[in-house]
């Protein structure tokens, strides 16, 4: 195209910053791949051919298209959002802390949006494309979703800091049977009702339930209050509520959950790569 306009090798070369003879061995190398000569060349010409000629406004409708879809490349990379929708599970604690700092300095220019709801809700906008990502619990498998298994949230009992048990380090559930528990309500959080239900069988005995957990506040609030009542947090959301009339104690039997993170199959997001470091406790 430059030596075209300007009909002229040298004045060609110093408009593309180059040396003559290199736009010469471009001009050949075309040439030879179309198998015609685009210029009649003399000491002191330069012209097109008829080929040229007809070479020419192809040329140039090409380049044309090219600038057009790398401006429109470049559109997409600017308006894309910088912005990744991030569905949150409950109790993430300290590690959504963690999650957030790592990935502001891997991706500074990413910005997050935290997202709260029922965890199908939440695998619903992912499919809808509505979210980026979610961190959910207790999911083994979703339709069109990728499920990436992330850390392992061990499992805390709230007690009473007045009661007996509190005063060991750790807790036996067995010990806990003669308490009443305020467990989830299971419509709302079946994974995590059956793991504490279900480590309580193993250890020997049926809970006894007392009222569902509500709110945080709320419920360490009855749980410090009582004399007989006990709940479960997961262990990086306890460090974040001390109450001095509630005790956490780790079970002497690991009880724990792995927190996954939920992305579509086809179209994960941008900036995963980033995300999944970020997520990475260990490095």
């Amino acid at each position: 195209m430059t030596v075209a306009e300007e009909l002229h090798f040298a004045r060609a070369a110093q408009r593309l910053h180059i040396v003559p003879a290199a736009v010469s061995q471009q001009i050949r190398r075309l040439e030879r791949e179309l198998g015609v000569d685009l210029f009649d060349r003399s000491p002191r010409t330069v012209r097109l051919t008829e080929a040229g000629q007809l070479f020419l406004p192809e040329a140039r409708a090409v380049l044309a298209a090219a600038g057009r879809a790398r401006a429109k490349i470049a559109a997409l990379v600017s308006t894309r959002s910088t912005v990744l929708r991030l569905g949150t599970s409950y109790g993430l604690g300290e590690h959504l802390d963690r999650v957030l700092d790592k990935l502001t300095k891997l991706a500074p220019r990413v910005g997050v949006e935290l997202v709260s709801g029922p965890t199908q809700s939440r695998l619903d906008q992912v499919r809808a494309r509505t979210l980026d990502a979610t961190f959910v619990r207790g999911v083994t498998e979703s339709a069109e979703l990728r499920l990436i298994p992330l850390w392992q949230d061990r499992i805390t009992v709230a007690l009473p800091a007045s009661h007996p048990l509190a005063e060991a380090a750790e807790v036996e559930l067995a010990d806990l049977a003669g308490m009443s528990v305020r467990l989830v309500d299971r419509a709302r959080n079946a994974p995590l009702h059956d793991l504490v239900v279900g480590a309580c069988r193993a250890a020997g005995f049926d809970p006894v339930f007392g009222p569902p957990f509500t709110t945080l506040q709320d419920t360490l609030a009855m749980v410090g209050a009582s004399k007989d009542t006990w709940t479960v947090l997961y262990e990086s959301q306890a460090g974040r509520v001390p109450t001095p009339r509630v005790a956490f104690r780790a079970t002497a039997t690991p009880i724990s959950m792995t927190t996954l993170l939920a992305v579509s199959e086809t179209n994960p997001p941008w900036c995963l790569d980033a995300l999944l470091r970020a997520c990475d406790h260990d490095s």
